[in-house]
């Protein structure tokens, strides 16, 4: 058993979709959550700056007491791939292949949508991941930049016009295709998934990467022998790289009624010192 907290980064708040899933399945675990809010979005920025920026949000997340880490970002997922050396001897994983694994699993006529940012979908990481599990699946990706700031200034309901216009248009083409799956390779994604649920139809599976990666971290922590053991409700930590009240304000989104939890700010200097 091990009652050290489990860090989780992300380039914005989609990761909180993820918290929201670890408060779920293992209530009682501590949380350290960290949005980098000031540097967001990720999805456009060059290979070397997501590098950069995931060693800063890692060294930041080490310097707490912590057993694992997962990185809620599909953009920093996609372009680490499988390499986990960056967190050191600590545990880690990114949400791609939880998804992928997910995907291949529920897939019937092995045609498989993946959305995300451009940097995801430019780096052909789901795509890998996807192959190397299921050879004979076919991946058709889109990518959906306008998704993010959509959901970060509020536009989520689904009979939103400017919503609904955005699915159409970056959703037409993989709906086009025939695929059964869709992975929602952004965290921000599952805010709208009602949007795109609608929009590809009864027939398609939505898979969530945050939820599924929480999924995981469930079962690493089992396997692992590294789950708490405390009989208390768990406490979340949040960290924002921008203003507290911003964070506090568009963070019920995607946790609910209340955050349920004290939010930090960490000064820029501070994460580039942490590597």
């Amino acid at each position: 058993m091990n009652n050290c907290a489990i860090g989780v980064f992300d380039s914005g708040l989609g990761g909180l979709t993820c918290v929201k899933e670890l408060n779920r399945l293992i209530p009682n675990e501590n949380i350290i959550y960290f949005g980098d809010t000031a540097r967001i979005p990720y999805g456009t920025r060059s290979r070397q700056t997501i590098l950069e920026y995931a060693d800063q949000d890692i060294g930041f997340i080490k310097k707490h007491s912590v057993k694992l880490i997962i990185a809620a970002c599909g953009t920093v997922s996609s372009v680490l791939g499988s390499d986990k050396s960056r967190a050191g001897e600590i545990p880690f994983t990114g949400v791609l292949l939880p998804a992928a694994k997910a995907a291949c699993s529920v897939t019937e006529n092995g045609r498989i949508g993946v959305i995300g940012t451009p940097a995801t979908i430019n780096s052909g990481a789901y795509e890998k991941a996807i192959k190397e599990l299921r050879p004979d699946v076919s991946v058709f990706g889109n990518p959906c930049p306008l998704f993010v700031p959509l959901v970060e200034y509020g536009f989520t309901d689904k009979n939103d016009p400017i919503t609904r216009l955005a699915v159409e248009k970056y959703l037409s083409p993989i709906k086009a295709e025939g695929v059964d799956v869709l992975i929602l390779g952004c965290t921000h994604y599952p805010i709208i998934k009602d949007a795109i649920a609608e929009y590809m139809g009864d027939g398609v599976k939505l898979i969530s990467p945050s939820g599924e990666a929480a999924k995981y971290a469930h079962a690493l922590l089992a396997e692992k022998e590294l789950l708490s053991d405390r009989s208390e409700k768990g406490k979340n930590v949040y960290y924002t790289s921008d203003s507290i009240e911003l964070f506090e304000e568009n963070a019920h989104a995607f946790l609910g009624d209340t955050i349920g939890g004290e939010v930090h700010k960490v000064g820029i200097d501070e994460l580039i010192s942490s590597v």
